[in-house]
């Protein structure tokens, strides 16, 4: 019968852990809260491809195995960041800074001529790329 009770209380706190190891979405359903896996979030396909931004900008995300390559041509010409899934994010460096490409839309751009925009990629407020 101790066997059982020490077994019971392992496989207990393998579930805590287990469950620990969650992040909360904040998102509720019939009143229960939902979690989702941070393992399981990537990148979505949907970000592949170029983005235009202002004055000829434009960014271009592509993907090779767990990678990013991420192409930003800026007033100044083209530079190429490798990049990497961070929790839905693509992580890059650039310049000795960590940034982050985000979805988000033209307003949230901070940038006139995006602002009407629905359908954005984003690293910084004044820095945005869109598709509609």
């Amino acid at each position: 019968m101790l066997r059982c009770a020490h077994a019971a209380k392992g496989l207990l706190a393998i579930g805590l852990i287990s469950v620990g190891c969650r992040a909360h979405t904040g998102s509720s359903a019939g009143g229960v809260l939902q979690v989702a896996d941070t393992a399981t979030q990537t990148v979505p396909d949907q970000w592949m491809g170029r983005w235009d931004g202002p004055e000829g900008t434009f960014l271009n995300l592509s993907r090779s195995g767990a990678h990013y390559t991420v192409v930003i041509q800026d007033l100044d010409g083209p530079r190429t960041f490798d990049g990497v899934d961070d929790h839905g994010r693509v992580r890059f460096v650039r310049d000795g800074k960590t940034e982050f490409l985000t979805a988000g839309d033209g307003e949230a751009s901070g940038m006139k001529w995006l602002a009407d925009k629905k359908h954005c990629l984003l690293t910084r407020r004044g820095e945005g790329w869109c598709r509609d």
